[in-house]
């Protein structure tokens, strides 16, 4: 009965397709898979490709194969959605080709601000193919495209996070007309890494209509639509990659001047990355005189805490394939590999990469990742080499168990290495679309001079589900001597415990789509005996109504034990003591598919003895695609018995952009703890993917003095371009 109903309803799709002008194909077929509803569609093979410009008129696409069942993800998961959408699917040798017609009952409607290429796309209407090319719902690529043809890809990593920092070549162009709007994607498999013996990849779709705020989607279990979560596309057959070789060009120009030095240096450097498939699922890399000087610039962060920052990576030779090197579920404290640790000294400066090579990919059930990077000597070191390894195997259904070595000290003369294994294991397969995922690990490190306690090992359970009550539990040991040179850990010599139950209830009707309530705690003691720091969140009510639009009011209990004094600000010490604390959170948070849209969150209450009023704001207003504006604020008012002072961090970002391929993005941050007004100012040209020229400008003004007058520190000015050649 259902396997009719389904049949009956393409044809009935199909036929409104001939009515609009679309060409009818041959449509997908559910099928069941160990007693669990899996959808798959098998691809056809098309001679010729078609034309990429966003029409949908090629007759390639009366040949392809059909996916018309999307369902709503969001609001309420499995309602039917509100506007159709047709889906097609055809390949040849050198690329995977997919054209959809997006219907909407109100066109003139359809959300299409984004203009500027790589920007996230999340604010207007949007489409999202998923594709897991060795099937193995682990890991995946994602590529999101709106109606003005915009580009977004990332590489999924530790099954549910993106790497969006992550830049593949691929094609799409995309259209509005009376019936909504329509895109065509041509993905070529040289962007991809996969297994050439298995015709059936994981594969996905996703559309969002902003005006709305809904979610649709081919395959989804508790609104999830990641890789463990796809259909399959079957018949993926005799696809090339031709030799497997992509070989970047890069050339610099850039001028620096040391103002309050009166130095002033120019330089012209040419850079080489090359990437070589050895085999279509295992990739080599090469990087030769490596160069960051186009990479963003951090968001500046003010640190009321006495543990070091996490920044994220942003450099492109490192986020390639780097969901591979992804150990343990672990966030930030306690990874054995950063990346960030290398090519940047101790204060953040950059350091040169003289030469780095890098073996990524996978191997049948095995994924394989190997880094060695010469790191040029700075501030008295010598150069030195950098050396990662890291595998993994599949098993079971969704798991892993890996291990990790590193080898390197880019900050420091000391030797240092580092081994870890670790098992994840993950069952998105529970009755009513529960899922459950935990991971174990184990890590030590080895310092030169230092002996015994350098160790680290932990566990994490949860289930983070949508619907009902969901929760994640762990423990976490990080011993005094634990050192992972190539990682990040900023507290040592620790035990974490922490725990998060939540409900979450989700109305099918009325203004409000999802009700939240939840408490989350977590401990951390010292080895050696003692309390460190302890936190008790209470989310006492998260509101979200049908367009996105958030409220969340809760309250914190803290207690801060301090075993040497800390000075929190210029000449505000905190003596050794237990702090006890509460703060009254309240935030509002508005949906970004608006011309202008903000979020606030507002902090009262006690700190370290004393009161804390904290204001967290951000404005943005986007009049068109060819502008936009934000504002970011954060001031901590702070009134303690060993004195007063206040914190204040903002950013100011516009972004102008002439075409879809040439923009003007600036930002502007100022923190009055350095004193230091930074101006990044980025013309970024892309002509298509894989070209791309750069002009950046940096220049820093510093008030040295403290007597609100600013003075020109540093300037520099880079221009590059680069190109990639295929072959």
């Amino acid at each position: 009965m259902q396997m009719a109903a389904l049949g009956q309803a393409r044809a009935q799709g199909a036929e409104g397709l001939e009515e609009a002008g679309v060409p009818a194909a041959v449509p997908a077929e559910p099928v069941s898979t160990s007693g669990s509803r899996q959808k798959s569609v098998r691809i056809a093979r098309t001679p010729a490709p078609p034309v990429i410009d966003g029409k949908l008129l090629d007759p390639v696409w009366a040949n392809a194969a059909a996916v018309d069942d999307l369902h709503e993800v969001q609001p309420t998961e499995y309602a039917q959605a509100s506007e159709r959408t047709v889906i097609y699917l055809t390949h040849d040798e050198e690329a995977l080709y997919i054209g959809v017609r997006l219907f909407d009952s109100e066109p003139e409607r359809v959300t299409a601000r984004i203009l500027r290429q790589g920007e996230e796309v999340f604010g207007d209407d949007f489409f999202e193919v998923t594709l897991d090319t060795f099937n193995d719902r682990r890991s995946g690529y994602r590529f999101l495209t709106n109606p003005n043809g915009i580009r977004q890809e990332g590489l999924y990593q530790n099954v549910t996070d993106t790497q969006w920092e992550w830049q593949g070549i691929w094609d799409t162009a995309a259209s509005i007309d009376a019936e909504g709007w329509v895109t065509e994607i041509a993905i070529p498999f040289k962007t991809l890494s996969f297994d050439p013996n298995n015709d059936t990849w994981g594969i996905n779709f996703r559309r969002g209509v902003a005006r709305r705020d809904e979610r649709m989607a081919w395959v989804s279990r508790n609104r999830n639509t990641d890789p463990s979560t796809s259909g399959i596309v079957v018949g993926l057959t005799g696809i090339e990659q031709g030799m497997g070789l992509d070989v970047v060009a890069s050339a610099n120009a850039s001028r620096h001047r040391n103002v309050e030095a009166d130095v002033s240096d120019s330089t012209v450097e040419p850079s080489l990355d090359v990437f070589y498939k050895i085999t279509p699922s295992l990739t080599s890399s090469l990087t030769i005189n490596t160069d960051f000087s186009a990479t963003d610039v951090d968001d500046r962060q003010v640190n009321l805490t006495r543990f070091d920052l996490f920044f994220p990576e942003k450099r492109d030779f490192f986020l390639q394939d780097a969901d591979i090197f992804e150990f343990g579920g672990i966030s930030e404290n306690g990874r054995p590999f950063h990346s960030r640790s290398i090519g940047l000294s101790e204060d953040g400066d950059p350091v040169d990469l003289e030469v780095g090579g890098k073996l990524s990919g996978r191997l049948g059930s095995f994924n394989i990742g190997a880094l060695a990077v010469r790191q040029a000597g700075s501030g008295g070191l010598e150069a030195d080499n950098a050396i990662v390894v890291r595998t993994s195997a599949n098993v079971l259904a969704e798991s892993t168990v890996g291990v990790i070595v590193t080898e390197g000290n880019p900050t420091s003369a000391l030797g240092n290495s580092l081994v870890g294994a670790d098992f994840a294991y993950r069952n998105t397969r529970l009755p009513g679309g529960r899922l459950v995922e935990s991971n174990v690990w184990v890590q030590r490190s080895d310092t030169e001079g230092i002996e015994g306690d350098d160790g680290a090992y932990g566990f994490r359970f949860a289930s983070p589900n949508s619907v009902g009550f969901g929760g994640d539990a762990g423990f976490e040991r990080i011993e005094e001597n634990f050192n992972p040179a190539l990682g990040f850990v900023n507290r040592g010599g620790i035990e974490r415990k922490f725990l998060e139950v939540e409900y979450t209830r989700r109305p099918v009707a009325g203004f409000l789509r999802a009700l939240q309530t939840g408490v989350s705690g977590e401990r951390t003691e010292l080895i050696a005996g003692g309390l460190q720091s302890q936190q008790v969140e209470l989310d006492v009510l998260r509101l979200e109504n049908r367009v996105g639009d958030e409220l969340e009011v809760g309250r914190s209990l803290e207690k801060e034990v301090l075993y040497e004094p800390f000075e929190i600000s210029d000449g505000v010490i905190l003596p050794v003591g237990a702090y006890s604390f509460e703060e009254n959170v309240i935030s509002i948070e508005t949906a970004d598919q608006r011309r202008a849209w903000g979020d606030i969150e507002i902090r009262s209450g006690g700190f370290y003895g004393g009161e804390r009023d904290q204001i967290e704001l951000g404005v943005s207003w986007r009049p068109s695609g060819r502008f936009l504006a934000r504002l970011a604020l954060e001031v901590n008012d702070i009134v303690l018995p060993q004195g007063e002072f206040i914190t204040r961090l903002a950013q100011f970002r516009t972004e102008v952009v002439f075409s879809s391929t040439l923009s003007w993005v600036t930002l502007v941050q100022y923190d009055n703890v350095s004193e230091i007004v930074g101006v990044n100012s980025r013309l970024h040209w892309i002509p298509q993917a894989g070209r791309e020229g750069f002009v950046v400008f940096n220049h820093n003004l510093q008030d040295f003095d403290r007597d609100n007058r600013f003075h020109s520190a540093s300037s520099d000015v880079t221009a590059k371009f680069g190109y990639t050649f295929r072959f």
